[in-house]
């Protein structure tokens, strides 16, 4: 079981590399940011990819206070292969949550076509926000190759799940 990193990824947008626009999406993809999937389609991917699924009625009221969410699909078969979503403040900070790419010969590759895409719209649509992520291991390179920072400067994140 692929254990996810202990510690948030967070970086300053300023400090992000200009790395984006090399990626390209494998024929047979689409990138979607306008359909998210449902509740239960997004649970379905998170467990297939080992990461922690949540409460469907939870998961629907966060996908639908996202600022934004992108989707990467299988274009015959409309199979859900990504998908990362954004929260903001919509001042200082945005978080992304829930990454997460089916396993198998694309996924470091879809993986850093989300976070590439969602920095575009997040510098675009709030400058100046720092970005957050909690994220699985698999998705380090990608982040790193962004401009992300493990713990930049000694600064650690946690978090306490409610119930």
């Amino acid at each position: 079981m692929e254990l996810q990193l202990e510690c948030v990824i967070r970086a300053n947008l300023f400090s992000f590399s200009q790395k984006s626009g090399y990626h390209r999406l494998p024929y047979g993809f689409v990138l979607d940011r306008y359909n998210p999937p449902s509740a239960i389609e997004l649970n379905k991917l998170l467990s297939k990819c080992k990461l922690q699924t949540h409460p469907v009625d939870k998961l629907g009221l966060a996908l639908a206070r996202s600022v934004c969410h992108l989707s990467i699909f299988e274009e015959k078969s409309t199979k859900l292969y990504g998908f990362v979503r954004a929260t903001s403040d919509h001042g200082l900070n945005a978080n992304l949550w829930d990454l997460a790419v089916l396993p198998g010969n694309y996924q470091d590759h879809l993986i850093a076509i989300l976070v590439d895409h969602a920095l575009k719209i997040l510098r675009r649509e709030m400058p100046g926000c720092s970005i957050s992520i909690s994220a699985p291991l698999i998705a380090l390179e990608a982040l790193q190759e962004q401009g992300f920072l493990v713990d930049p400067n000694g600064i650690r994140a946690m978090g306490i799940r409610l119930r």
